[in-house]
């Protein structure tokens, strides 16, 4: 299976940004999205002309925020929203379909905010989701995706020393929530297959960030550890635009 993930920063504003013929060129067997920032309806109706797959959604209370979708042509055997906790709920960040051999779950982690003032709540989410995670694998191996708010490693963004502990998605606090999962057995499946490549997935719209390449990479593709022998290549698409991030792509045997 070809599974791509990409924080759209608007589904509406991105299908006037040639969405559908970069959707058609990765002819990936599932596309799940990231900050939607529309209403359940909306995101079909945006997508009516995407044939051949099955639209699932989860949008957030409040309207134009947040929001997540996966689009498949694999029928899955079940959908499911959100994580059962009524805190996280309302926003539409975290949608799972289940699959013959994995869950496959796409999530838009909160971001701790300017002056990190939801720092303490995101600490909250990095344990709460995690505890979500596990339920989830004792049932069967998970595939978790997303915009995940947090660069890792130093080499994972442009400028570490001046952003560690200072910018939102490079304080230790996040970093030790990304640590918690990779601890739990999940594989960031990008490191796995390139333990030294820096590449970038999201570049800020200030200061032509992105064509100087001072990017982060904060969108990722993790697997079970049981799925280690599965991860035949996992792909940062650089070279597609129409967001503030790119796709980010796993290759799953079957």
């Amino acid at each position: 299976m070809k599974l791509v993930s990409w924080n759209v920063n608007g589904i509406r504003a991105a299908m006037n940004k040639e969405f559908a013929e970069s959707f058609a060129n990765m002819n990936c067997d599932v596309l799940c999205l990231q900050e939607t920032k529309a209403q359940d309806e909306q995101v079909q109706v945006a997508l009516a002309e995407i044939d051949g797959y099955q639209i699932f959604t989860n949008s957030a209370v409040k309207k134009g925020y947040s929001g997540t979708s996966i689009i498949t042509r694999v029928a899955p055997l079940s959908v499911t929203l959100d994580m059962g906790i009524e805190e996280h709920d309302q926003e539409g960040r975290v949608l799972c379909a289940e699959f013959s051999d994995f869950y496959l779950v796409t999530v838009y982690t909160p971001n701790s905010g300017s002056e990190l003032k939801r720092l303490a709540y995101r600490q909250q989410w990095d344990a709460d989701f995690l505890s979500y995670l596990q339920a989830l694998e004792s049932q069967k191996p998970v595939v978790v995706c997303g915009d995940l708010n947090v660069a890792h490693k130093a080499i994972d963004l442009a400028r570490p020393k001046a952003n560690y502990n200072k910018s939102a998605g490079f304080t230790q606090q996040e970093i030790d929530g990304l640590d918690n999962l990779v601890k739990a057995g999940f594989i960031d499946s990008f490191r796995h297959v390139y333990p030294e490549q820096q590449k970038f997935s999201w570049w800020s719209y200030r200061a032509g960030a992105r064509e100087k390449n001072v990017g982060w990479r904060i969108d990722y593709f993790l697997t079970s550890s049981s799925l280690a022998n599965k991860i035949q290549d996992a792909e940062i698409y650089n070279d597609v635009f129409g967001s503030d991030h790119c796709p980010v792509v796993l290759h799953l045997a079957d």
